[in-house]
């Protein structure tokens, strides 16, 4: 069995995939201090809890959050005696490599999202993931992931509004009944919400001029289908992308090396 991690930088995600799909899946903050111990603990814990009974003989690793790699490492081979393999590093190789400037350090988050919505949807797509950080990852004709755009994440945004200006109070992101609002919390929903699906379909709209071919946009993160209830901006939604392109990733390592 596989055990996939996906550590962003607020989330950490385990899923454990049996060959054909994923049978258990658990969310965890992401906290750097977190020790290889700690980890099983809180696994095995879960596990017992759930009645998941497997054998995990293999890990993958994405993480955003460079300092808990280590301790992952240590979490694997202690406890499932195995190495890990880590989306970004030189041994764990790609489907396609990206095309970058020269000495570019793509985010993992964003190599596992390529090599996921490609296996899914072919190639010359706009991934869209809404996290921390609301990304938008070009996608090639032949799986490459050739570049992109980094905005502030929708709670992010938010966050900086209540935490920047004392009067504004700190709202939940919802779809607002009108444009106009007519209370302060109204009036935020409505900015981040309207301002969000105007930045995601302008942005969308220019890479597809600059790219000058037809390009489906994949939306992803858990804010995605809120978006998607104003206006039909994405083509299709995926809920567990970085999950499947981490088993996407691991396959193609079985089968190269």
């Amino acid at each position: 069995m596989l055990l996939a991690i996906d550590c962003g930088n607020t989330n950490t995600v385990f899923s454990i995939w049996d060959g054909s799909e994923f049978i258990a899946t658990w969310r965890t903050s992401t906290e750097w201090q977190r020790t290889a111990d700690q980890y099983y603990v809180w696994l095995s814990t879960l596990m017992r809890f759930q009645k998941v009974e497997v054998d995990i003989d293999a890990v993958i690793i994405s993480s955003t959050v460079p300092r808990v790699v280590f301790n992952l490492r240590v979490f694997a081979d202690r406890y499932y005696n195995c190495r890990p393999m880590v989306v970004g590093k030189s041994d764990c190789l790609l489907p396609a490599d990206p095309r970058v400037d020269e000495g570019t350090q793509v985010g993992p988050d964003r190599l596992v999202n390529t090599a996921g919505a490609y296996d899914r949807h072919g190639g010359n797509l706009i991934v869209v993931d809404f996290g921390t950080a609301t990304t938008f990852d070009v996608v090639a004709k032949d799986g490459a992931y050739v570049g992109g755009v980094i905005a502030p994440g929708v709670n992010l945004s938010l966050e900086a509004l209540h935490s920047a200006a004392a009067a504004l109070p700190h709202v939940d992101i919802s779809k607002p009944q009108a444009v106009v609002g007519t209370n302060t919390v109204a009036c935020m929903q409505s900015g981040v919400f309207w301002g969000y699906i105007g930045l995601v379909r302008e942005i969308c709209a220019r890479i597809k001029a600059e790219r000058g071919v037809p390009m489906r946009v994949i939306s992803t993160g858990g804010l995605a289908p809120l978006f998607q209830q104003a206006e039909a901006l994405f083509d299709a939604f995926e809920d567990d992308l970085t999950m499947h392109g981490l088993t996407v990733i691991h396959q193609y390592n079985k089968d190269n090396t």
